[in-house]
């Protein structure tokens, strides 16, 4: 099952501050809590999952892991999720519950006067990026191209024509809010015409249509740490596009894929391969040259070696990204049995047959004495 981001969850950007973090998760712990809900489990369920990405986005450490690695990160480091209401949770702002009238309600009532507008962040970005399982494993620079908006040349991200001036928003008068009463109170609202900036632009730049930026092609380089696996994200803080004027660069994402390869299959850390070897080797014993992902290793067989077995060589799988600790490699052996024998060889295997005591001719009942025994 697919967990849902945890800024989705909180309704938040990835550039939310702290205190952005707590409003948000708060605002949702009031709305399902289960005190409020009872024996509502859709809202026992919300009310859990914003929890959990609470605990995870306001924790520096592990908010940093999520937004390189995502949920794939977070489960290396031994974190498995909520695991049940846990009070401590709610950290500076105790009883939650208590507080609901004391929270949220200042643009409301107009007790928090003053320009609401704020500049806002450029847009995040997300890419794939498909890699080998040796890329993966050894870590590399690669080279990747995107159209990303940046500032207008001509305005530099200003919006207007340059020598003009912004406006006083005659609707507002330059608050940014337009008061209006109801009942006994006296509520606000961000100013429609001017969109809370208490300014207006009277001549919009004509090359980038009064939005103050165009798109543009750029190469950055980008670092791909060894160990890096498959549904990983890679997080290059401020490299997508511009933000308002003022206002920081979104974050660029880049989510790994890995290409299938020939000889390996990847678990975690592990490494997985499959080697056909003849009958014969395998009754007798042998040394084989086996490759790795760093060079080839000779393996030694033991006599009587049966189909399917396992041989583990420590320390020849991946790097963990988070300790560099190798992982191992797991060889199944795969006997070969011969089609085409030539008269010789069945005159040869037939010998072994007899003097092993055999008899070819004869229907073996082998299986069907172990049987009886087993339900007698």
């Amino acid at each position: 099952m697919i967990k849902q981001d945890y800024y989705e969850i909180l309704g938040i950007s990835r550039r939310a501050t702290p205190e952005e973090i707590k409003i948000s998760y708060r605002r949702l712990a009031l709305k399902y809590h289960p005190d409020k809900n009872p024996g509502n489990k859709e809202a026992e369920e919300k009310f859990k999952s914003a929890a959990e990405a609470y605990s995870i986005l306001i924790d520096p450490e592990k908010k940093s892991i999520y937004d390189q690695f995502g949920h794939d990160g977070l489960r290396g480091q031994g974190f498995s999720g909520f695991s049940g209401f846990n009070t401590s949770i709610f950290g500076d702002f105790e009883d939650i519950l208590g507080n609901f009238f004391n929270f949220g309600f200042g643009d409301i009532f107009g007790t928090r006067g003053g320009n609401r507008s704020y500049a806002k962040g450029g847009r995040d970005m997300a890419l794939e990026m498909e890699l080998t399982l040796e890329e993966a494993a050894t870590g590399l620079e690669k080279e990747i191209k995107l159209n990303r908006m940046e500032y207008c040349p001509e305005c530099k991200g200003t919006r207007m024509t340059p020598g003009t001036q912004k406006q006083t928003c005659p609707q507002c008068q330059g608050r940014g809010q337009v008061r209006y009463q109801q009942g006994f109170f006296s509520l606000s609202r961000t100013c429609s015409q001017c969109g809370g900036e208490g300014e207006i632009i009277s001549s919009p730049c004509n090359e980038c249509g009064g939005t103050g930026k165009v798109k543009e092609k750029k190469t950055l380089r980008v670092k791909i740490p060894a160990g890096i696996d498959d549904g990983m994200r890679l997080r290059m803080e401020r490299e997508s596009e511009v933000g308002d004027l003022g206002a920081p660069r979104g974050d660029l994402y880049i989510a790994i894929r890995l290409k299938k390869h020939k000889f390996f299959e990847r678990e975690g850390n592990d490494l997985y391969c499959q080697v056909p070897i003849s009958f014969t080797r395998a009754a007798l014993g042998t040394k084989m040259e086996i490759p790795t992902l760093t060079e080839n290793e000779i393996v030694s067989i033991p006599p009587g070696t049966q189909p399917g077995h396992i041989i583990r060589l420590n320390d020849k799988g991946i790097k963990d990204i988070h300790n560099q600790r190798r992982g191992s490699l797991y060889i199944k052996i795969d006997v070969q049995i011969p089609v085409n024998l030539s008269k010789k060889q069945k005159e040869i295997l037939g010998e072994f047959a007899e003097s092993s005591g055999e008899k070819l001719d004869d229907v073996d009942k082998k299986l069907i004495d172990k049987m009886k025994k087993i339900f007698h």
